[in-house]
């Protein structure tokens, strides 16, 4: 009977992968990662609950201290001028890191997690494809996996959708069936996440100036830190005519504001590139993709190639808005639903 360390956030995606597995003939082992102090103690209730009722071990491990890396990360990237993504860095650091070295210190053959997406082997080898419900797909907060892990990885609830998760959790009785999802950053419960900038780095958040695109001051900010690319409302200036952030200077503590054109984007460069096809290192020939430049975009058709050492250069068929620097861009086969690869987003071009 094969092992598995199944990754239970006392949702119901975690519950019904879990529970899925057990009536698969797995030895489930449950485990909840304790990461941060904002950690719900409902959501450690729910997930042992669940666990017990399936009949299966349970155990809480404390991750706070490697999860500070990844707030550290957080804050240093938005006082950066940058958007950060948390939830990629977990998965890759602690999901699929630190994990699965307590997986295999209890002789467990596989990690899993209720993520809408899915694995496939082929030739040996194992891919990572987007779920099939692709209104719920999160095969985009994956990509950061290293190949080596995928076929150690079971993503059970990838082939279902979000209605049917729930409909097996409410026949297996289970109490979280109707458990609201999760909209906030985990470490954010109250989404003021420059407060938790101001409380770690106080002396790096100061007043700016607003600009246009010629560089003219129009109005001040609080701190750049409050904006993000392609922000529209709270920006403290009224025009009389839908007005954007279009460009975050940490450097000058400069925010540009500009009207909706001016975000469209056709060319970014990406660094810390993970490429899960062929040759680890990236494409060294140009390679037509689909291309998703933040988790809740459209794949859009795109040409990737690799431009330098760790530099992803992907020139997009149409311009995008709003390409954000600090998010990352996936890049799926262009006639496939495969993720072969991504990075994360260094600088812009028109």
């Amino acid at each position: 009977m094969k092992k598995v360390v199944v990754a239970m956030s006392g949702g119901v995606d975690s519950s019904v992968a879990a529970a899925l597995l057990k009536r698969q003939g797995y030895d489930c082992v449950g485990v909840f990662m304790q990461l941060h102090e904002s950690c719900s103690s409902s959501d450690a209730t729910d997930a042992k609950y669940v666990a017990n009722q399936l009949n299966i071990p349970f155990h809480t491990l404390n991750f706070q201290h490697d999860f500070d890396r990844i707030i550290d990360y957080f804050v240093r990237e938005y006082n950066a001028g940058r958007t950060p993504n948390p939830c990629i860095r977990c998965n890759k650091h602690l999901k699929f890191g630190k994990l699965s070295r307590y997986a295999q210190t209890i002789d467990a053959d596989f990690i899993a997690t209720g993520h809408y997406a899915r694995t496939a082997t082929v030739n040996g080898q194992t891919h990572l494809l987007r779920g099939l419900d692709l209104s719920k797909d999160q095969s985009y907060v994956l990509f950061g996996v290293p190949r080596e892990k995928l076929p150690r990885i079971l993503l059970p609830i990838g082939t279902m959708e979000k209605k049917d998760v729930r409909a097996v959790a409410k026949e297996l009785g289970l109490p979280v069936f109707d458990k609201p999802d999760s909209q906030e950053i985990c470490f954010v419960p109250d989404n003021d996440y420059v407060q938790l900038i101001i409380r770690k780095s106080p002396e790096s958040i100061k007043p700016g100036e607003l600009v246009d695109a010629t560089g003219k001051m129009i109005g001040t900010h609080p701190g750049h830190q409050h904006f993000t690319i392609g922000q529209r409302k709270g920006l403290g200036i009224a025009f009389g005519y839908p007005i954007y952030v279009t460009a975050i200077d940490a450097k000058s503590n400069r925010v540009t504001l500009g009207q909706k054109e001016e975000l469209l984007r056709k060319r970014l460069i990406a660094r810390e590139v993970n490429w899960l096809k062929n040759d680890a290192a990236g494409p060294r020939e140009p390679v037509r993709v689909r291309a998703k430049v933040r988790y809740n975009s459209k794949p859009t058709t795109a040409t990737a190639v690799m431009t330098g050492p760790d530099e992803l250069t992907v020139i997009l068929d149409e311009a995008v808005s709003a390409i954000t620097p600090g998010q990352a861009v996936v890049c799926y086969e262009e006639t496939t639903e495969r993720l072969i690869g991504g990075a994360w987003i260094d600088s812009v071009n028109a």
